[in-house]
């Protein structure tokens, strides 16, 4: 059902005038938002936040869904912003309920912030021995960026 989806139910509203037959029920619907979710016709949205690590080792994280969580295994360099759907989580259709709409969800990727010093230490460490190839997006964009500004 839709949020401000109006039915009407004939004879079952206010008894009539002077024992005429009864009016109509209409009954107009109001969907209450969640905080996990949005809409978008039969299919759900939401937002995942996932650590550095699990974005980069790859991990089997908990998904909300409208019938509770579901394992979901990421594979390893998850970039953050990247979608993943899930087929038959989302809302029933309404003529027929065997047939689903579809769970989309994005990840979010968490840096880290007030590091202690020995993970300051240890992410410096792991910083220098980066290359190209494990970060190959701001590898290029380094480049453009640099012929643009020649």
């Amino acid at each position: 059902i839709d949020d401000g989806q109006i039915f009407n139910v004939q004879g079952k509203g206010n008894k009539g005038v002077n024992g005429g037959p009864a009016g109509d029920l209409i009954i107009s619907v109001s969907v209450r938002p969640r905080t996990v979710f949005e809409r978008d016709g039969y299919n759900v949205y939401c937002e995942v936040p996932i650590t550095f690590a699990e974005a980069a080792l790859g991990a089997n994280i908990e998904i909300p869904t409208l019938e509770g969580k579901v394992e979901y295994d990421l594979p390893e360099g998850t970039q953050t912003g990247k979608q993943f759907v899930m087929g038959g989580k989302g809302i029933p259709f309404v003529n027929n309920p065997k047939r689903r709409g579809n769970q989309y969800f994005t990840v979010v990727v968490e840096t880290p912030t007030k590091l202690s010093s020995a993970q300051e230490k240890a992410l410096k460490a792991f910083g220098k021995e980066l290359k190209e190839s494990n970060q190959p997006e701001v590898a290029d964009f380094r480049k453009r960026a640099a012929r643009f500004l020649k």
